[in-house]
């Protein structure tokens, strides 16, 4: 898996549970993939597919993200402290347009719409869990 530095997209982070039970989760499903585990740095993508378009829908939030399919990889940089983590995508979320114009800010950094679910394991290695949710740029 390589991680790259080309910009992708920018926004909020947000975590969740799947696969086997680790940390706060307890066992969940594999996500759309078949492969998600809350013990790896893994991601929900809002267009990982068209059926996950279709439940997700970013662009009623303004948001054209473009598709990127179960294995894909991203680095999710933490948008004040820099920390970050090298991803694969292995589910659809999140539900975008359930959270159009929520902001995550950080001093004067803020990031709008939820646009990438985190793993706890993943969550955990650019920000602290508690939080809930991190603004973040996201590379390829």
């Amino acid at each position: 898996m390589a991680c790259g530095s080309t910009s992708l997209w920018a926004g909020e982070a947000s975590w969740f549970c799947c696969g086997n039970a680790w940390g706060p989760c307890g066992s969940a499903g594999g996500g759309a993939c078949g492969n998600c585990q809350s013990s790896a740095n893994h991601g929900a993508w809002p267009n990982a597919s068209q059926a996950c378009w279709d439940i997700t829908r970013p662009d009623l939030c303004g948001e054209n993200i473009p598709r990127r399919g179960c294995g894909s990889v991203m680095n999710v940089k933490h948008a004040c402290s820099g920390a970050t983590v090298c991803i694969t995508i292995t589910d659809c979320g999140p539900r975008t347009k359930e959270w159009c114009g929520e902001a995550s800010c950080c001093g004067s950094e803020c990031r709008t719409n939820r646009v990438v679910d985190l793993t706890p394991a993943a969550f955990s290695a650019i920000g602290n869990l508690d939080s809930g949710k991190l603004p973040v740029y996201l590379y390829e």
